[in-house]
């Protein structure tokens, strides 16, 4: 088998077929990758780039506590987008695998619709839900409450609850198709041996779910550090995230070297804690 493996990587035939994939990764995700690394050792003078190599951008950003503060909020708010997504996700998603299964298809096609409308245009539908003249309030002093009930818009709440609505199907989709390619006839076998539909639940479907469920973390959390739109508009701009303070950095403050170190720096910290998380995981598969 070794043999074969070494054999297969010195034939050219092989790296000529896998000469366009390589140099189309390169242009599209290694030279940009490696123009931001450089752009950070350079200055900005006067809304111009001036290029000259130095450790200033760096040490302004390990300097600062107020980038790791906004750093540190950025993944608070990922981790319990993740959180709330999986959570809403899994009975909506198991639902679909088995007790809508006749209507699963449209079903589907009413999240797909949702999911493809314009986030901007579902984000600003939220201001208007939530303002406090907006539908919710007038619904809720129609019930009798207190006028201005509903009044955490422009705040961090505000903020998840664009997140989870613009990120939920991903979870959704990722869990459904982890649950429907699960084998029915173990679920039945675990009826047969006298578990009833929670345990069968706990200890068959979640467990055989969970490649969907990581997969869904993970591009919630992935999508999640990266949300600019939900707290500037939902959240007024007052606890700005790391993409939106990045984008202010390259767009309003011109300092395209802070921009990329930041850029860089959120990057880092999403893949270092996603490959901390799937080695946590991976232990505690080792473990059962």
């Amino acid at each position: 088998m070794d043999m074969e493996v070494s054999r297969s990587w010195r034939d050219p035939e092989l790296w000529v077929k896998a000469l366009p994939s390589v140099i189309l990764q390169t242009t599209c995700f290694l030279a940009p990758l490696v123009m931001t690394f450089v752009l950070t050792f350079q200055k900005t003078q006067n809304f111009q780039l001036n290029w000259t190599w130095n450790l200033a951008t760096w040490t302004d950003v390990f300097s600062k506590p107020h980038y790791w503060t906004i750093l540190g909020h950025t993944l608070v708010m990922a981790v319990a987008c993740v959180a709330v997504c999986i959570v809403i996700a899994l009975p909506i998603a198991y639902g679909l695998a088995t007790r809508f299964k006749r209507l699963d298809s449209e079903i589907k096609v009413l999240i797909t619709f949702a999911f493809i409308t314009d986030a901007t245009l579902k984000t600003f539908g939220w201001v208007l839900f939530l303002d406090k003249k907006g539908a919710a309030n007038y619904l809720l002093m129609q019930m009798g409450f207190p006028p201005e009930t509903v009044a955490f818009l422009f705040t961090d709440w505000a903020t998840l609850l664009g997140m989870v609505y613009n990120l939920l199907p991903f979870a959704i989709f990722t869990i459904y198709l982890s649950i429907d390619n699960i084998d029915r006839s173990l679920i039945l076998a675990a009826y047969d041996a006298g578990a009833g539909k929670f345990r069968a639940f706990w200890e068959v479907t979640l467990p055989l779910s969970r490649p969907g469920i990581w997969a869904g973390s993970v591009l919630i959390f992935l999508l999640g550090v990266g949300v600019f739109l939900e707290p500037k508009v939902l959240g007024g701009g007052k606890s700005p995230m790391s993409a939106e303070l990045i984008r202010q950095t390259f767009e309003t403050r011109v300092n395209w070297p802070l921009g990329a170190a930041l850029t860089l720096v959120l990057m880092a910290v999403a893949i270092f804690v996603v490959l901390l998380f799937s080695r946590v995981a991976g232990m505690r598969k080792a473990g059962q």
